[in-house]
This record gives C-alpha cells, structure tokens and sequence, in this order.
C-alpha cells in the first residue's frame, strides 16, 4: 500500500511542450501568482482558518458543478492515493500559506514557492529511480538562481518572519510530493474526478480550523469577493488545468509553473500595491523565463544519456 501511495509516472509526452502545454502552462503561472494577493486580501478580515476554508469550500463548488466530477468513478484501490493527495495538496499547503501570510507578504511568500521544483525533482527521482533529463536540470538551476535573485531585496530588507518562511517551504515539500502522485491519477481517470473528489475531502478536512476562524472573523465585501475568486480560479479551476499539465509532461516538468508565480505576484505587487521592484529582481525574472524554456524542451532521461554515452565508447573500442 506505501508503494502504491507514493508511486508516480513519466508524462504522456516526453517531446517538448505542445501548444495545449504551454497554455495550461501560463494560464496556471498566472492564476497561482494573483492567489497571493487574494489571500492578503482576505486576511484584512477574515482569521486565516476561514480564509482557508472559504478557498477549498468554493473549489469544492465549483468542482461540484461539473457533471464529469459525479460520473466519473475512481476505483477502490485508488481512493487512499486521492485522499492522501486532498492532505499533501490542499488540506497542509492551503492552511499553512495563511498562516505564513500573516507574517510575510504575498510577494515573498509567491517566490518562496518557486522553491517547488526542487522539491518535485528530487522527489520524482527518488520514486522513479531516475534523474531528471540534462535540458530540465539546466532550467532547474537556471530558474532558481533566478528565484534568489527576485528574492534577494526582500530578505535584505529584513521583513520576513523566519516561521512564516518555514510554514511556506513546508508547503512547497508537500506540493513537490503531491505533483508527483497527481500523475498516475490524472492519467487514469482526467483531472476533473480526481481534482473533486480531492477538493470534497478536503472541504471536510479544514471544516474544523474554519469554523475556529469563522467566530474570530468580522465580515467584508471585498475579501470575500477575494476569496470566490481565490476558490472558483485558483483551486477549482487551476487544479484541474494543473493535473492535466501534469500527466502530459510529468510531475518535474509541470512543477516549473511555480518559476512563473513570482513575476506575477511582482507585477501585481507593482499595480496594487505600489511595490518598488529592483533592478536584480528584474534580471531575476529573465532568469526564470530562461529556466521555463530549458525545462519546456525534449525530455531526455539522464539514464539515457549515460547508455548513450556508453554505447559511444563501445564503438570506439
């Protein structure tokens, strides 16, 4: 049963990323990087319990909408993955980043989460006992370099709280495991089963912290209004582009969306709130694209190469 709950798969396209990819792609890095700034938003108001209940009770809505999520069954044997991925996925992450919010601001906390890749690959490679392909590894360490980069103003400046770091990169461990059994799932079934039933048990997991923070709450408009969109968009809709994204080009590859989030959540930061961007992050963001596109290219696995390379050496001989 470990085995099976911890198990994952290559990407049914291991090329590079087609059109379809690259729109999910975007749209995903678009999506995440505004969720930010709604959970900001909702904090003015609301206790980060209720935050967090309100955002995974309106994906469950939404999911709840979608004829495909009754008709589709998921079979017995994989309801304990699709239950572990509601804890790792939603229930442990969508807490935590208010918490660490009420420390750390949205900008710091979006390109924290850059740190998801590293996270993804490694555990990828432990489970399928092979290193990413030459070409992802590049972006890797291209696109983090870019993440410190962005990061650096922010940590000069002093403003993070060092447990509401901590609470975000625990999340990123726990998005690192969940892209990575969400594979196997989204190619068996589609991402919108496995993505409602995911969010179901979810909405029932946080109902207790959200009710502890629905009575220390005072009532607003506007996060509320934040919080529709931070449900209906950024968990019901993005998990199911993103389970999606995973399946075609694997955990690895679809975990490089968080090198996206960052630029997004700067940009934002700029626009509405009046945030000065330095010129390292700027580079920083370059940085990131560069890292996107290596990791968009073929997918070659470093077993591969090295039969490759040994293949060569043998005619040489």
């Amino acid at each position: 049963m470990t085995n099976r709950l911890l198990s994952t798969s290559h990407g049914t396209n291991r090329e590079a990323f087609t059109g379809r990819d690259w729109a999910r792609f975007m749209s995903i890095g678009l999506i995440w990087g505004a969720s930010f700034l709604f959970i900001e938003v909702g904090l003015e108001a609301f206790h980060p319990g209720l935050v967090t209940w309100l955002r995974v009770g309106f994906g469950a809505l939404f999911m709840a909408m979608l004829p495909r999520a009754r008709s589709t069954p998921i079979r017995r044997e994989d309801r304990p993955r699709v239950a572990l991925l509601a804890v790792v996925w939603v229930a442990i992450p969508l807490t935590l980043f208010p918490i660490a919010q009420q420390w750390i601001d949205s900008a710091v906390a979006g390109m924290l989460n850059g740190a998801v890749p590293i996270f993804t690959a490694i555990i990828a490679s432990v489970l399928l006992r092979q290193l990413p392909g030459r070409l992802q590894i590049a972006g890797l360490i291209v696109g983090f370099v870019g993440i410190l980069a962005i990061a650096l103003p922010s940590a000069e400046s002093g403003n993070t709280a060092a447990l509401g770091v901590g609470l975000v990169l625990v999340a990123c461990i726990c998005y690192g495991f969940a892209t990575n059994i969400v594979t196997p799932l989204q190619q068996a079934y589609g991402s919108i089963p496995v993505m409602a039933r995911m969010l179901w048990v979810a909405a029932v997991l946080v109902a207790p912290y959200g009710l502890y923070g629905l009575v220390r709450s005072t009532f607003d408009w506007g996060s509320l209004a934040a919080l529709m969109a931070l449900g209906l968009l950024g968990t019901g809709l993005a998990y199911i582009i993103m389970g999606g994204l995973a399946g075609s080009v694997g955990p690895t590859r679809a975990s490089f969306i968080t090198y996206l989030i960052p630029i997004v959540a700067l940009v934002l930061g700029v626009v509405f709130r009046d945030e000065i961007v330095a010129p390292v992050a700027i580079i920083g963001s370059l940085l990131v694209i560069a890292g996107a596109f290596l990791a968009s290219r073929r997918e070659t696995p470093a077993t591969a190469i090295a039969a490759a390379v040994s293949d060569v050496e043998d005619d040489a001989a």
